[in-house]
């Protein structure tokens, strides 16, 4: 047997299934999308759930995985016993080969056999396999196969040799490959009175998936077999890495090494004595951290982001014990990408987010617990030996002072003390009680009691949605749509449906909510079409039901439209560059004071007092472009609000940060290469690179309210859409104007003059038209009156804007005097007043014009002494305001 690293028998194996005829597929993320039932995927079957139950179909009927999995939470929880024991680990990798229909025991048997035996070359003498008690054809295949004595193949008749995936569905016995490490280590063959011993180890699990459990007709179950049997294998990576290295612990391995090697020069303590449990705890944490913050997943209060946080603050305490002042975690970062990121491309990705995710939470988290182990100190100090730390004081420590429950848990532990459980419930209990209690809502808030319920009792709803568009969830409550909660609803209903996990986004920092479907496993249907975040954590999702009846406690598969979704990404991550695109365009006092994010437009608002100028427009619009074309990756990072702001992070109005934010990144260095173009705060959806925005469209730029103004804009295919409407309007324009599309501004400005040319031809005859005849028409009739010249003429065809240069003709006319001129169109007049300027100390145009208007049924009026203007609403009576004038001269 040759020693190989775990990447050689990463390889070895994935190579051998393939030249086999499998598929080598990636593995599936940790955060499972296909069963709402599993807090992380923790088998390589797993991804393959709905390919077995007949559900999804692929394009092969083969396949091998070598599948990431953690055992940290739920029903497989293996945390507590990490650093303690040999093969015990919060992250491991099992490696798998899966038939669907295709190949049955003979051929999964075989495989395995020339696999270990003669790929890897491990003796057979050193191997021995179980089946079920009564799988008599597993046995004779063992023997035909691979030639091994019946001692050697142990029947087991317990369920640990019956795989199930759930009291109903697929099913079917299991045969195990185990590795004799020698009798120099103590225990027994499996099925004997010493099988709990080390060594005899089990590497292999064969399940031959060959029924189905369905309920009986009595009231129990009943097994069918399967049309088509399929084969599902795991083999677990590091202890199959220790068989081939020569070594029983799977932290003697080569990968581990490389990580414990880095843990002892990051922290100065020495891998060997009673640090070694130490060392051994944050090599095993470091990798589940950082490969679920690689698949989304950030420490949080609840759900799956409060056992990374678990698992991530054990490790940290740890190092705190090992007398790592500083943090230590995120420097372990680069030696675990060194050890498994060749295969593990998540790894490189996301390399910064997952250094500075652990940087920052260690870095908090050494303050809580330097705080929390001397009032921990205070508290056990009147116990006696072995007493039970008090509930109440350990609901202290978490409620007060911010030391979870786990953690103190963790650390009496080593000194041999329980904590009073059930205390620290009861204590929880009563402080709800009292919080419910102490709220009171009033008019709209009240609508909301439901919802304080709702994430009293089901907590909050995970989002799933940065990393995929579809998953898995289990209805956790329905309401109807006057907002009552009801346990089912059936076609035609109006509900709001809330779900343990989602990818659909709630509408929250102007982002509106996606759209979808959601299909029960009992075949009901709902089409949502909006999804509302409600207190900032329940997820209602807003629809009808289309077909069938959905119950509480359904499980639900839940589809984002993703070309609508993709969109939403485009437009919110151009407001990112938009916001950048203009302070560097108008200065720093631009910051954003509203948007709206949608799936057909954006809009942006900002501070700015001023228009934007059309070369302002186009300057931000090109800024923009030239980043989508620049195709840069977009990053997002972890951080508190404070330290975010520090970095450069823009926070965006109307959004509520918690004591954590996701900082978003995007748009290349900067010209100084400083920083990246764009840095925000932000928690919305968005592209993986600039290049997905496609194109970038200002359509209009406007005021809103004093001070702020809001720019409207496209991007990808809504911006294409309306440049194609637009070259389609230019096209008709040149085709009705018979020219090139080129020369359509030149054809158009030519025909503008010729109009205004023509324009000023026409005035010019209808004011000589109405200078020429007497009355309405005839040639200036003059008028003394009090030694002043006066002229009145009422026109019905000359325009208003002419009635000034007309006034001035009727003044030359006039001598020393005033003139009237009044154009009468559409029932309303419009009044002008001219006075000669040897004449403006015995009248003024002003108050003249103001008596002409008032006779026509209008007010004020306004201009200089020698020239005035005003309008009234009565046409009909404009000689009678040539009259009035006449009075007022006349005095």
């Amino acid at each position: 047997m040759s020693k190989k690293t775990v990447n050689e028998i990463r390889s070895t194996f994935l190579d051998y299934f393939g030249k086999n005829g499998h598929a080598i597929v990636d593995s599936s993320p940790l955060v499972p999308r296909n069963d709402p039932t599993l807090m992380f995927t923790n088998a390589g079957m797993v991804q393959f759930k709905n390919v077995f139950t007949g559900q999804e179909l692929r394009p092969y009927n083969r396949a091998t995985t070598s599948q990431k999995c953690v055992r940290a939470g739920g029903k497989h929880n293996d945390l507590d016993n990490v650093g303690f024991t040999a093969r015990h680990h919060t992250f491991f990798e099992m490696l798998g080969n899966f038939s669907f229909g295709d190949y049955f025991k003979a051929d999964a048997i075989e495989l395995a056999w020339n696999l270990i035996t003669k790929e890897f070359g491990i003796s057979p003498s050193k191997l021995t396999t179980t089946v079920f008690h009564n799988d008599d054809e597993a046995f004779d295949l063992w023997k035909k196969i691979a030639g091994l004595p019946d001692d050697r193949i142990i029947r087991i008749p317990t369920s640990d040799n019956f795989w199930m995936m759930g009291d109903t569905g697929p099913c079917g016995p299991c045969s195990e490959i185990f590795y004799d490490h020698g009798d120099k280590i103590a225990g027994g063959p499996p099925g004997s009175p010493d099988q709990d011993g080390d060594r005899f180890i089990e590497i292999w699990n064969l399940v031959f998936m060959q029924y189905e459990q369905l309920p009986s007709k009595d009231g129990g179950y009943e097994r069918v077999p399967l049309p088509k049997p399929s084969i599902d294998t795991g083999m677990g990576m590091e202890r199959l890495a220790a068989v081939m290295q020569g070594v029983h612990d799977n932290y003697d391995i080569d990968l581990f090494q490389g990580l414990l090697e880095a843990s002892a020069e990051a922290t100065g303590a020495s891998l060997k004595g009673p640090q070694a449990t130490s060392h051994r705890v944050i090599a095993d944490h470091l990798r589940s951290c950082s490969f679920l913050i690689a698949d989304g997943v950030m420490p949080s209060n609840e759900g799956r982001g409060y056992v990374l946080r678990r698992i991530m603050r054990r490790a940290m305490r740890h190092a705190h014990m090992l007398g790592a002042k500083d943090p230590v975690m995120h420097r372990l970062v680069p030696a675990l990408v060194r050890e498994m990121g060749g295969h593990y491309a998540e790894l490189v990705r996301a390399q910064a987010l997952i250094t500075e995710t652990l940087r920052l939470e260690e870095t908090r988290f050494k303050q809580t617990l330097d705080r929390g182990l001397k009032l921990l100190d205070e508290a056990e100090a009147p116990l006696a030996e072995g007493q039970a730390l008090p509930g109440n004081v350990a609901f202290t420590l978490y409620d007060t002072y911010g030391f979870p429950l786990d953690l103190t848990q963790d650390v009496l532990r080593t000194r041999n003390r329980p904590v009073d459980v059930d205390g620290f419930n009861a204590a929880m209990e009563e402080q709800r009680k009292k919080a419910r209690a102490a709220w009171a809502g009033s008019g709209e808030a009240a609508t909301e009691r439901v919802w304080f319920e709702l994430k009293d009792e089901v907590g909050a709803t995970e989002f799933l949605g940065y990393d995929t568009e579809a998953a898995e969830g289990a209805v956790t409550a329905i309401l109807d749509k006057e907002g009552n909660r009801v346990t089912s609803a059936a076609e035609g209903a109006e509900v709001l449906v809330v779900v343990n996990q989602t990818p659909f986004y709630g509408e929250s920092g102007g982002q509106v909510g996606d759209a979808g479907v959601m299909i029960s496993a009992k075949g009901a249907e709902v089409t949502v079409r909006d999804v509302q975040k409600k207190l900032g954590a329940v997820f209602a999702h807003v629809g009808t039901v289309t077909k069938g009846t959905l119950a509480v406690g359904d499980a639900v598969e839940l589809k984002v439209d993703g070309t609508r979704r993709g969109a939403i990404r485009a437009n919110h991550s151009a407001t990112h560059l938009l916001h950048e695109a203009l302070r560097r365009r108008l200065g720093d006092h631009v910051t954003q004071k509203g948007s709206l994010v949608s799936a057909d437009r954006l809009r942006f608002d900002i501070s700015q007092p001023t228009p934007l100028a059309a070369n302002d427009v186009a300057d931000v619009e090109a800024a923009v472009n030239a980043r989508i074309r620049g195709n840069s990756e977009v990053t997002t990072r972890l951080m508190t609000p404070d330290a975010a702001i520090a970095v450069g992070a823009m926070a965006l109005f109307g959004e509520k940060y918690g004591e954590e934010v996701r900082v978003v990144s995007m748009g290349g260095v900067d010209e100084a290469g400083n920083k990246e173009f764009s840095v925000e705060l932000c928690g919305g959806t968005h592209v993986r690179r600039t290049g997905d925005i496609g194109l970038f469209k200002i359509v209009s730029e406007g005021a809103v309210a004093a001070g702020i103004r809001r720019i409207e804009a496209l991007t990808g295919a809504g911006a294409l859409a309306y440049l194609e409407q637009q070259e389609g309007r230019l096209l008709d324009t040149a085709q009705a104007l018979k020219v090139p599309a080129g020369e359509v501004v030149a054809k158009v400005t030519s025909l503008l003059d010729e109009r205004r040319k023509m324009e000023k031809e026409l005035a010019d005859l209808r004011r000589q038209v109405a200078l020429g005849g007497g009355g309405s028409g005839g040639a200036a009739e003059v008028k003394q009156i009090n030694g002043l010249g006066f002229i009145g003429r009422v026109v019905a065809d000359l325009p208003a804007k002419d009635l000034k240069p007309f006034a001035d003709e009727l003044k030359k006319q006039v001598g020393t005097g005033v003139v009237v001129a009044i154009a009468v169109a559409d029932g309303k007049a419009s009044v002008v007043v001219g006075v000669t300027e040897d004449a403006v100390a015995k009248a003024s145009a002003v108050d003249l014009v103001r008596v002409a208007a008032a006779a026509m049924g209008g007010k004020g009026g306004g201009g200089r002494p020698d020239m005035a203007q005003a309008g009234g609403p009565d046409g009909d009576k404009a000689a009678d305001a040539i009259a009035a004038v006449e009075a007022a001269l006349a005095g």
